[in-house]
């Protein structure tokens, strides 16, 4: 069940496999073995580690039950607003996608700043 929850968790990110690896500093292999549960006893620095990139406590990584179904949530205004101001300047979905791997550097370089 561990490796269901980090796989549903990452595509929720919308990470792949690769990045999620990359970004916990497990190997690839590793972590698709965890998710198709060939491997159910990951150790729990390794855990801890996925669930630091995923932002989401242990527990939740562990957690055995189903999640019960949300209602669906309303967009704030600000988002719908922003997704506006998104299409009036020309920037379509295939765009957005490239501005992720840019948003992902900046990140990445600020907390390269603060190591």
């Amino acid at each position: 069940m561990i490796g269901k929850n980090i796989s549903k968790l990452r595509k929720q990110r919308g990470l792949t496999l690769s990045e999620l690896a990359e970004k916990a500093f497990i190997s690839k292999s590793y972590l698709s073995n965890i998710e198709r549960n060939l491997n159910q006893n990951p150790s729990i620095h390794v855990l801890g580690k996925i669930a630091t990139v995923l932002h989401v406590d242990l527990q939740r990584l562990l957690n055995s039950e189903p999640e019960p179904e949300k209602a669906p949530q309303k967009m704030e205004e600000e988002w719908l607003g922003f997704i506006n101001e998104l299409k009036e300047t020309g920037i379509d979905k295939e765009d957005v996608q490239e501005y992720k791997i840019l948003i992902e550097f900046i990140k990445w370089q600020q907390d390269q700043k603060l190591k």
